[in-house]
């Protein structure tokens, strides 16, 4: 099966795509494109499935870096391919302005976000959740960007594919974080059941990308919880008792 990629018009040339899990190799509750090594899938199978995105990306997989997400505000700046045989950093984002390397995020309802500055040769990726959404991991991205060189009126940044806010549904001990780190984040809630809430993850992070002066943002509008066939969903598997679920790779290069 071909594999399913998703782009943004904002991004021009850029080479990037926010994989679906379609055209890959795992099965059972894996079933499709799982690009997680973390997960319980086999180890040789998820390296076919990132061998095939790689391909896509027109790169050697040895050139598709990621991190150990640890759910932080950290930056790597990546200036070399990755050695397979090291340690993956702890980082929530990377940055690079090395032309070849291709920057990858792994997620399963968190924010995946792909930025560019095209006139600077700068890109990053950047995995934000919730937790790493309030402690800054963007903007630390975009600051970490413009360290190379890039200029923040000049970048576009893309949220792929996440959970939306009818499916995210917290608790009021969510809301507190979000109301100590800033009062006015009281609208990324909604009134759910009971005393829950509706959390606009995706609304967030495009507030936190304009608050912090990037010149074009949007998000893709896929929900990963409600769209089964093409997205994996750590709470949806969480809802079903699943044992395990995939990992959707999303990644940029020059």
């Amino acid at each position: 099966m071909t594999l399913e990629i998703i782009t943004s018009d904002l991004m021009g040339a850029v080479r990037h795509g926010f994989f679906t899990r379609k055209g890959g190799a795992s099965s059972g509750i894996f079933e499709g494109l799982n690009c997680g090594a973390s997960s319980s899938d086999q180890a040789d199978i998820v390296a076919i499935n990132k061998k095939r995105a790689a391909a896509a990306l027109d790169i050697d997989v040895s050139s598709l870096f990621t991190v150990h997400q640890v759910h932080s505000s950290g930056v790597h700046h990546v200036t070399a391919p990755a050695n397979p045989d090291a340690p993956r950093p702890e980082a929530d984002a990377m940055v690079t302005d090395q032309p070849g390397i291709a920057l990858g995020i792994l997620t399963a309802d968190c924010q995946p976000v792909l930025f560019s500055d095209p006139k600077a040769g700068v890109i990053g990726a950047a995995h934000a959740g919730w937790r790493g959404a309030v402690s800054g991991v963007l903007e630390a991205t975009v600051e970490s960007m413009c360290a190379l060189g890039a200029n923040r009126k000049e970048i576009v940044a893309v949220i792929g594919p996440a959970i939306s806010q009818k499916a995210y549904e917290v608790g009021p001990e969510l809301l507190d974080e979000f109301l100590a780190d800033d009062p006015d984040n009281s609208r990324f809630f909604a009134n759910g059941k009971d005393d829950r809430y509706q959390l606009d993850l995706p609304g967030f992070g495009l507030h936190r990308l304009r608050r912090a002066g990037v010149a074009q943002v949007e998000w893709v509008r896929h929900c990963t919880y409600s769209d089964p066939a093409r997205f994996y969903s750590y709470r949806r598997a969480t809802h079903r008792k699943e044992a395990d679920y995939g990992r959707l790779l999303s990644a940029i290069r020059l």
